[in-house]
């Protein structure tokens, strides 16, 4: 059952990068990166690293895509498109509401009957002391070249920012 999550969570992870790439609308865009971020959240959860999911999703489908879909609001690129508003779109978001009520309800129902068995279950896998020693000991290098190269992002986002140099 873990492999078939994982694998369907992959799947939409790379369907929805893959319609980022290929997208026309800057706000379908962004929607779907969106996605691919909570996607990747999953695999985080699947792989019991739990701190690594909750880190992806307030920095990057939290901070990042809100800094983005307000960049994107701020251009306003698709004013010409404001008229070409479709039915269809306004079905399928009643229709997959519809869904997620059922399955919250359904869970909210399968909460009474909640029965878990934990057996020889390693409580060391997921902790942040873990990652930090995996961190600092053994990825030390990639962690320190991860860092220079966000630290070299800021600075061409502060030199392309400034006017005068």
């Amino acid at each position: 059952m873990d492999q078939f999550l994982f694998f369907l969570v992959a799947f939409l992870a790379v369907a929805s990068a893959v319609y980022f790439v290929f997208a026309r609308n800057p706000l379908y865009a962004i929607l779907s990166l969106i996605v691919t971020m909570f996607s990747i959240a999953g695999m985080y959860v699947l792989l019991n690293a739990q701190f690594l999911a909750i880190i992806q999703i307030i920095v990057y489908a939290g901070a990042i895509m809100v800094l983005f879909l307000y960049i994107l609001m701020m251009l306003n690129l698709n004013k010409q498109d404001e008229s070409k508003k479709n039915n269809t779109l306004k079905f399928v978001g009643v229709f997959t509401a519809g869904l997620l009520l059922i399955g919250v309800l359904g869970v909210f129902r399968g909460v009474q009957n909640n029965h878990v068995v934990v057996e020889n279950v390693d409580r060391g896998i997921g902790l942040t002391k873990n990652l930090g020693r995996l961190l600092f000991n053994e990825y030390v290098l990639p962690f320190e070249l991860a860092s220079i190269l966000i630290l070299a992002g800021i600075v061409g986002a502060v030199l392309i920012g400034k006017k005068d140099l």
